[in-house]
C-alpha cells in the first residue's frame, strides 16, 4: 500500500512475538510497520513468523538504522509517542490519516528525552485499577491504533 492510512513506529523492539503480532495488525488493517534497530531480534526469527504467521507478505515493513532517519525520510510527519508517563489520554489525541504512531522497547518504553522534546504529542493508556505498570506491547499498539483508525473513518 502506497499510502497507508497509519504507521506503527517500534523503537527497538525486543520480543519477537510482539512484533509478530503487531505485523499481523498492520496486515489486517493496512497500516505500514516501521521498526527502529537494533532489535532485540533476527527478522528471521521462527517466534516472529509464527506470531506473524503467514501476513508478511501483506505488511509494508521498513527497517530503520535509527529514529531520526525515519524522521528525516518522512519531513513533515506528524508523530504520537505512546508512553505509561505521558499525562494525555490517547481518546484525547486527533488522529489524522499518515500519522505515525511511536511506541518504545517492552522493557523500558521510549527514552526520556524524545518524551520531553515531543510532549505536546505524548499519550497514555490508563489502566483503570493500578495493579500493573504497564500493557504488552502489541496490546498497546492494537488499543491506540484502533481508536485512530476510528478516529479518521476507517472503521465501519
Amino acid at each position: 500500500m502506497n499510502n497507508p492510512p497509519l504507521h506503527i513506529v517500534l523503537i527497538e523492539p525486543e520480543i519477537p512475538p510482539n512484533t509478530g503480532n503487531i505485523a499481523r495488525l498492520c496486515a489486517a488493517t493496512g497500516i505500514a510497520l516501521h521498526l527502529v534497530e537494533p532489535l532485540g531480534f533476527s527478522l528471521d526469527d521462527r517466534h516472529l513468523k509464527r506470531a506473524g504467521l503467514d501476513y508478511w507478505p501483506a505488511v509494508n515493513l521498513n527497517v530503520w538504522p535509527c529514529f531520526e532517519e525515519l524522521c528525516r525520510a518522512h519531513p513533515g510527519a506528524r508523530f504520537w509517542f505512546a508512553s505509561k508517563k505521558a499525562e494525555r489520554c490517547y481518546t484525547k489525541a486527533d488522529f489524522a490519516i499518515g500519522d505515525f504512531l511511536v511506541f518504545g522497547k517492552e522493557t523500558l518504553g521510549l527514552p526520556d528525552e524524545l518524551l520531553a522534546a515531543h510532549s505536546e504529542r505524548t499519550l497514555r493508556i490508563p489502566i483503570p485499577t493500578g495493579k500493573v505498570r504497564s500493557l504488552n506491547l502489541s496490546t498497546a499498539v492494537g488499543i491506540v491504533s484502533y481508536e485512530a483508525l476510528r478516529q479518521i473513518g476507517l472503521l465501519h
